[in-house]
């Protein structure tokens, strides 16, 4: 949401302003008969959701079965 103000009115409530600023908000300022600056808020940051055991299920294809590898193994199994 966009709204215009007047620098004067801005200064005197400028931490009420910049701590009810949602995102997406945007404040033109202005002086005399023009926009002389913006506040424009920080976008949400989208943190990525947290893995959790078995969230790769699927995601791995075995084209074979291969046990020949696993002779290199002998000793640790």
């Amino acid at each position: 949401m966009t709204r215009t103000m007047p620098v004067e009115e801005a200064a005197s409530h400028l931490a009420d302003i910049v701590s009810n600023l949602q995102p997406g908000d945007e404040i033109e300022l202005t002086a005399g008969n023009g926009r002389v600056a913006s506040l424009i808020s920080k976008p949400e940051s989208k943190t990525p959701p947290r893995r959790g055991f078995g969230a790769c299920k699927g995601m791995l294809t075995i084209l074979r079965e291969d046990d020949e590898h696993l002779a290199d193994f002998k000793d640790y199994m």
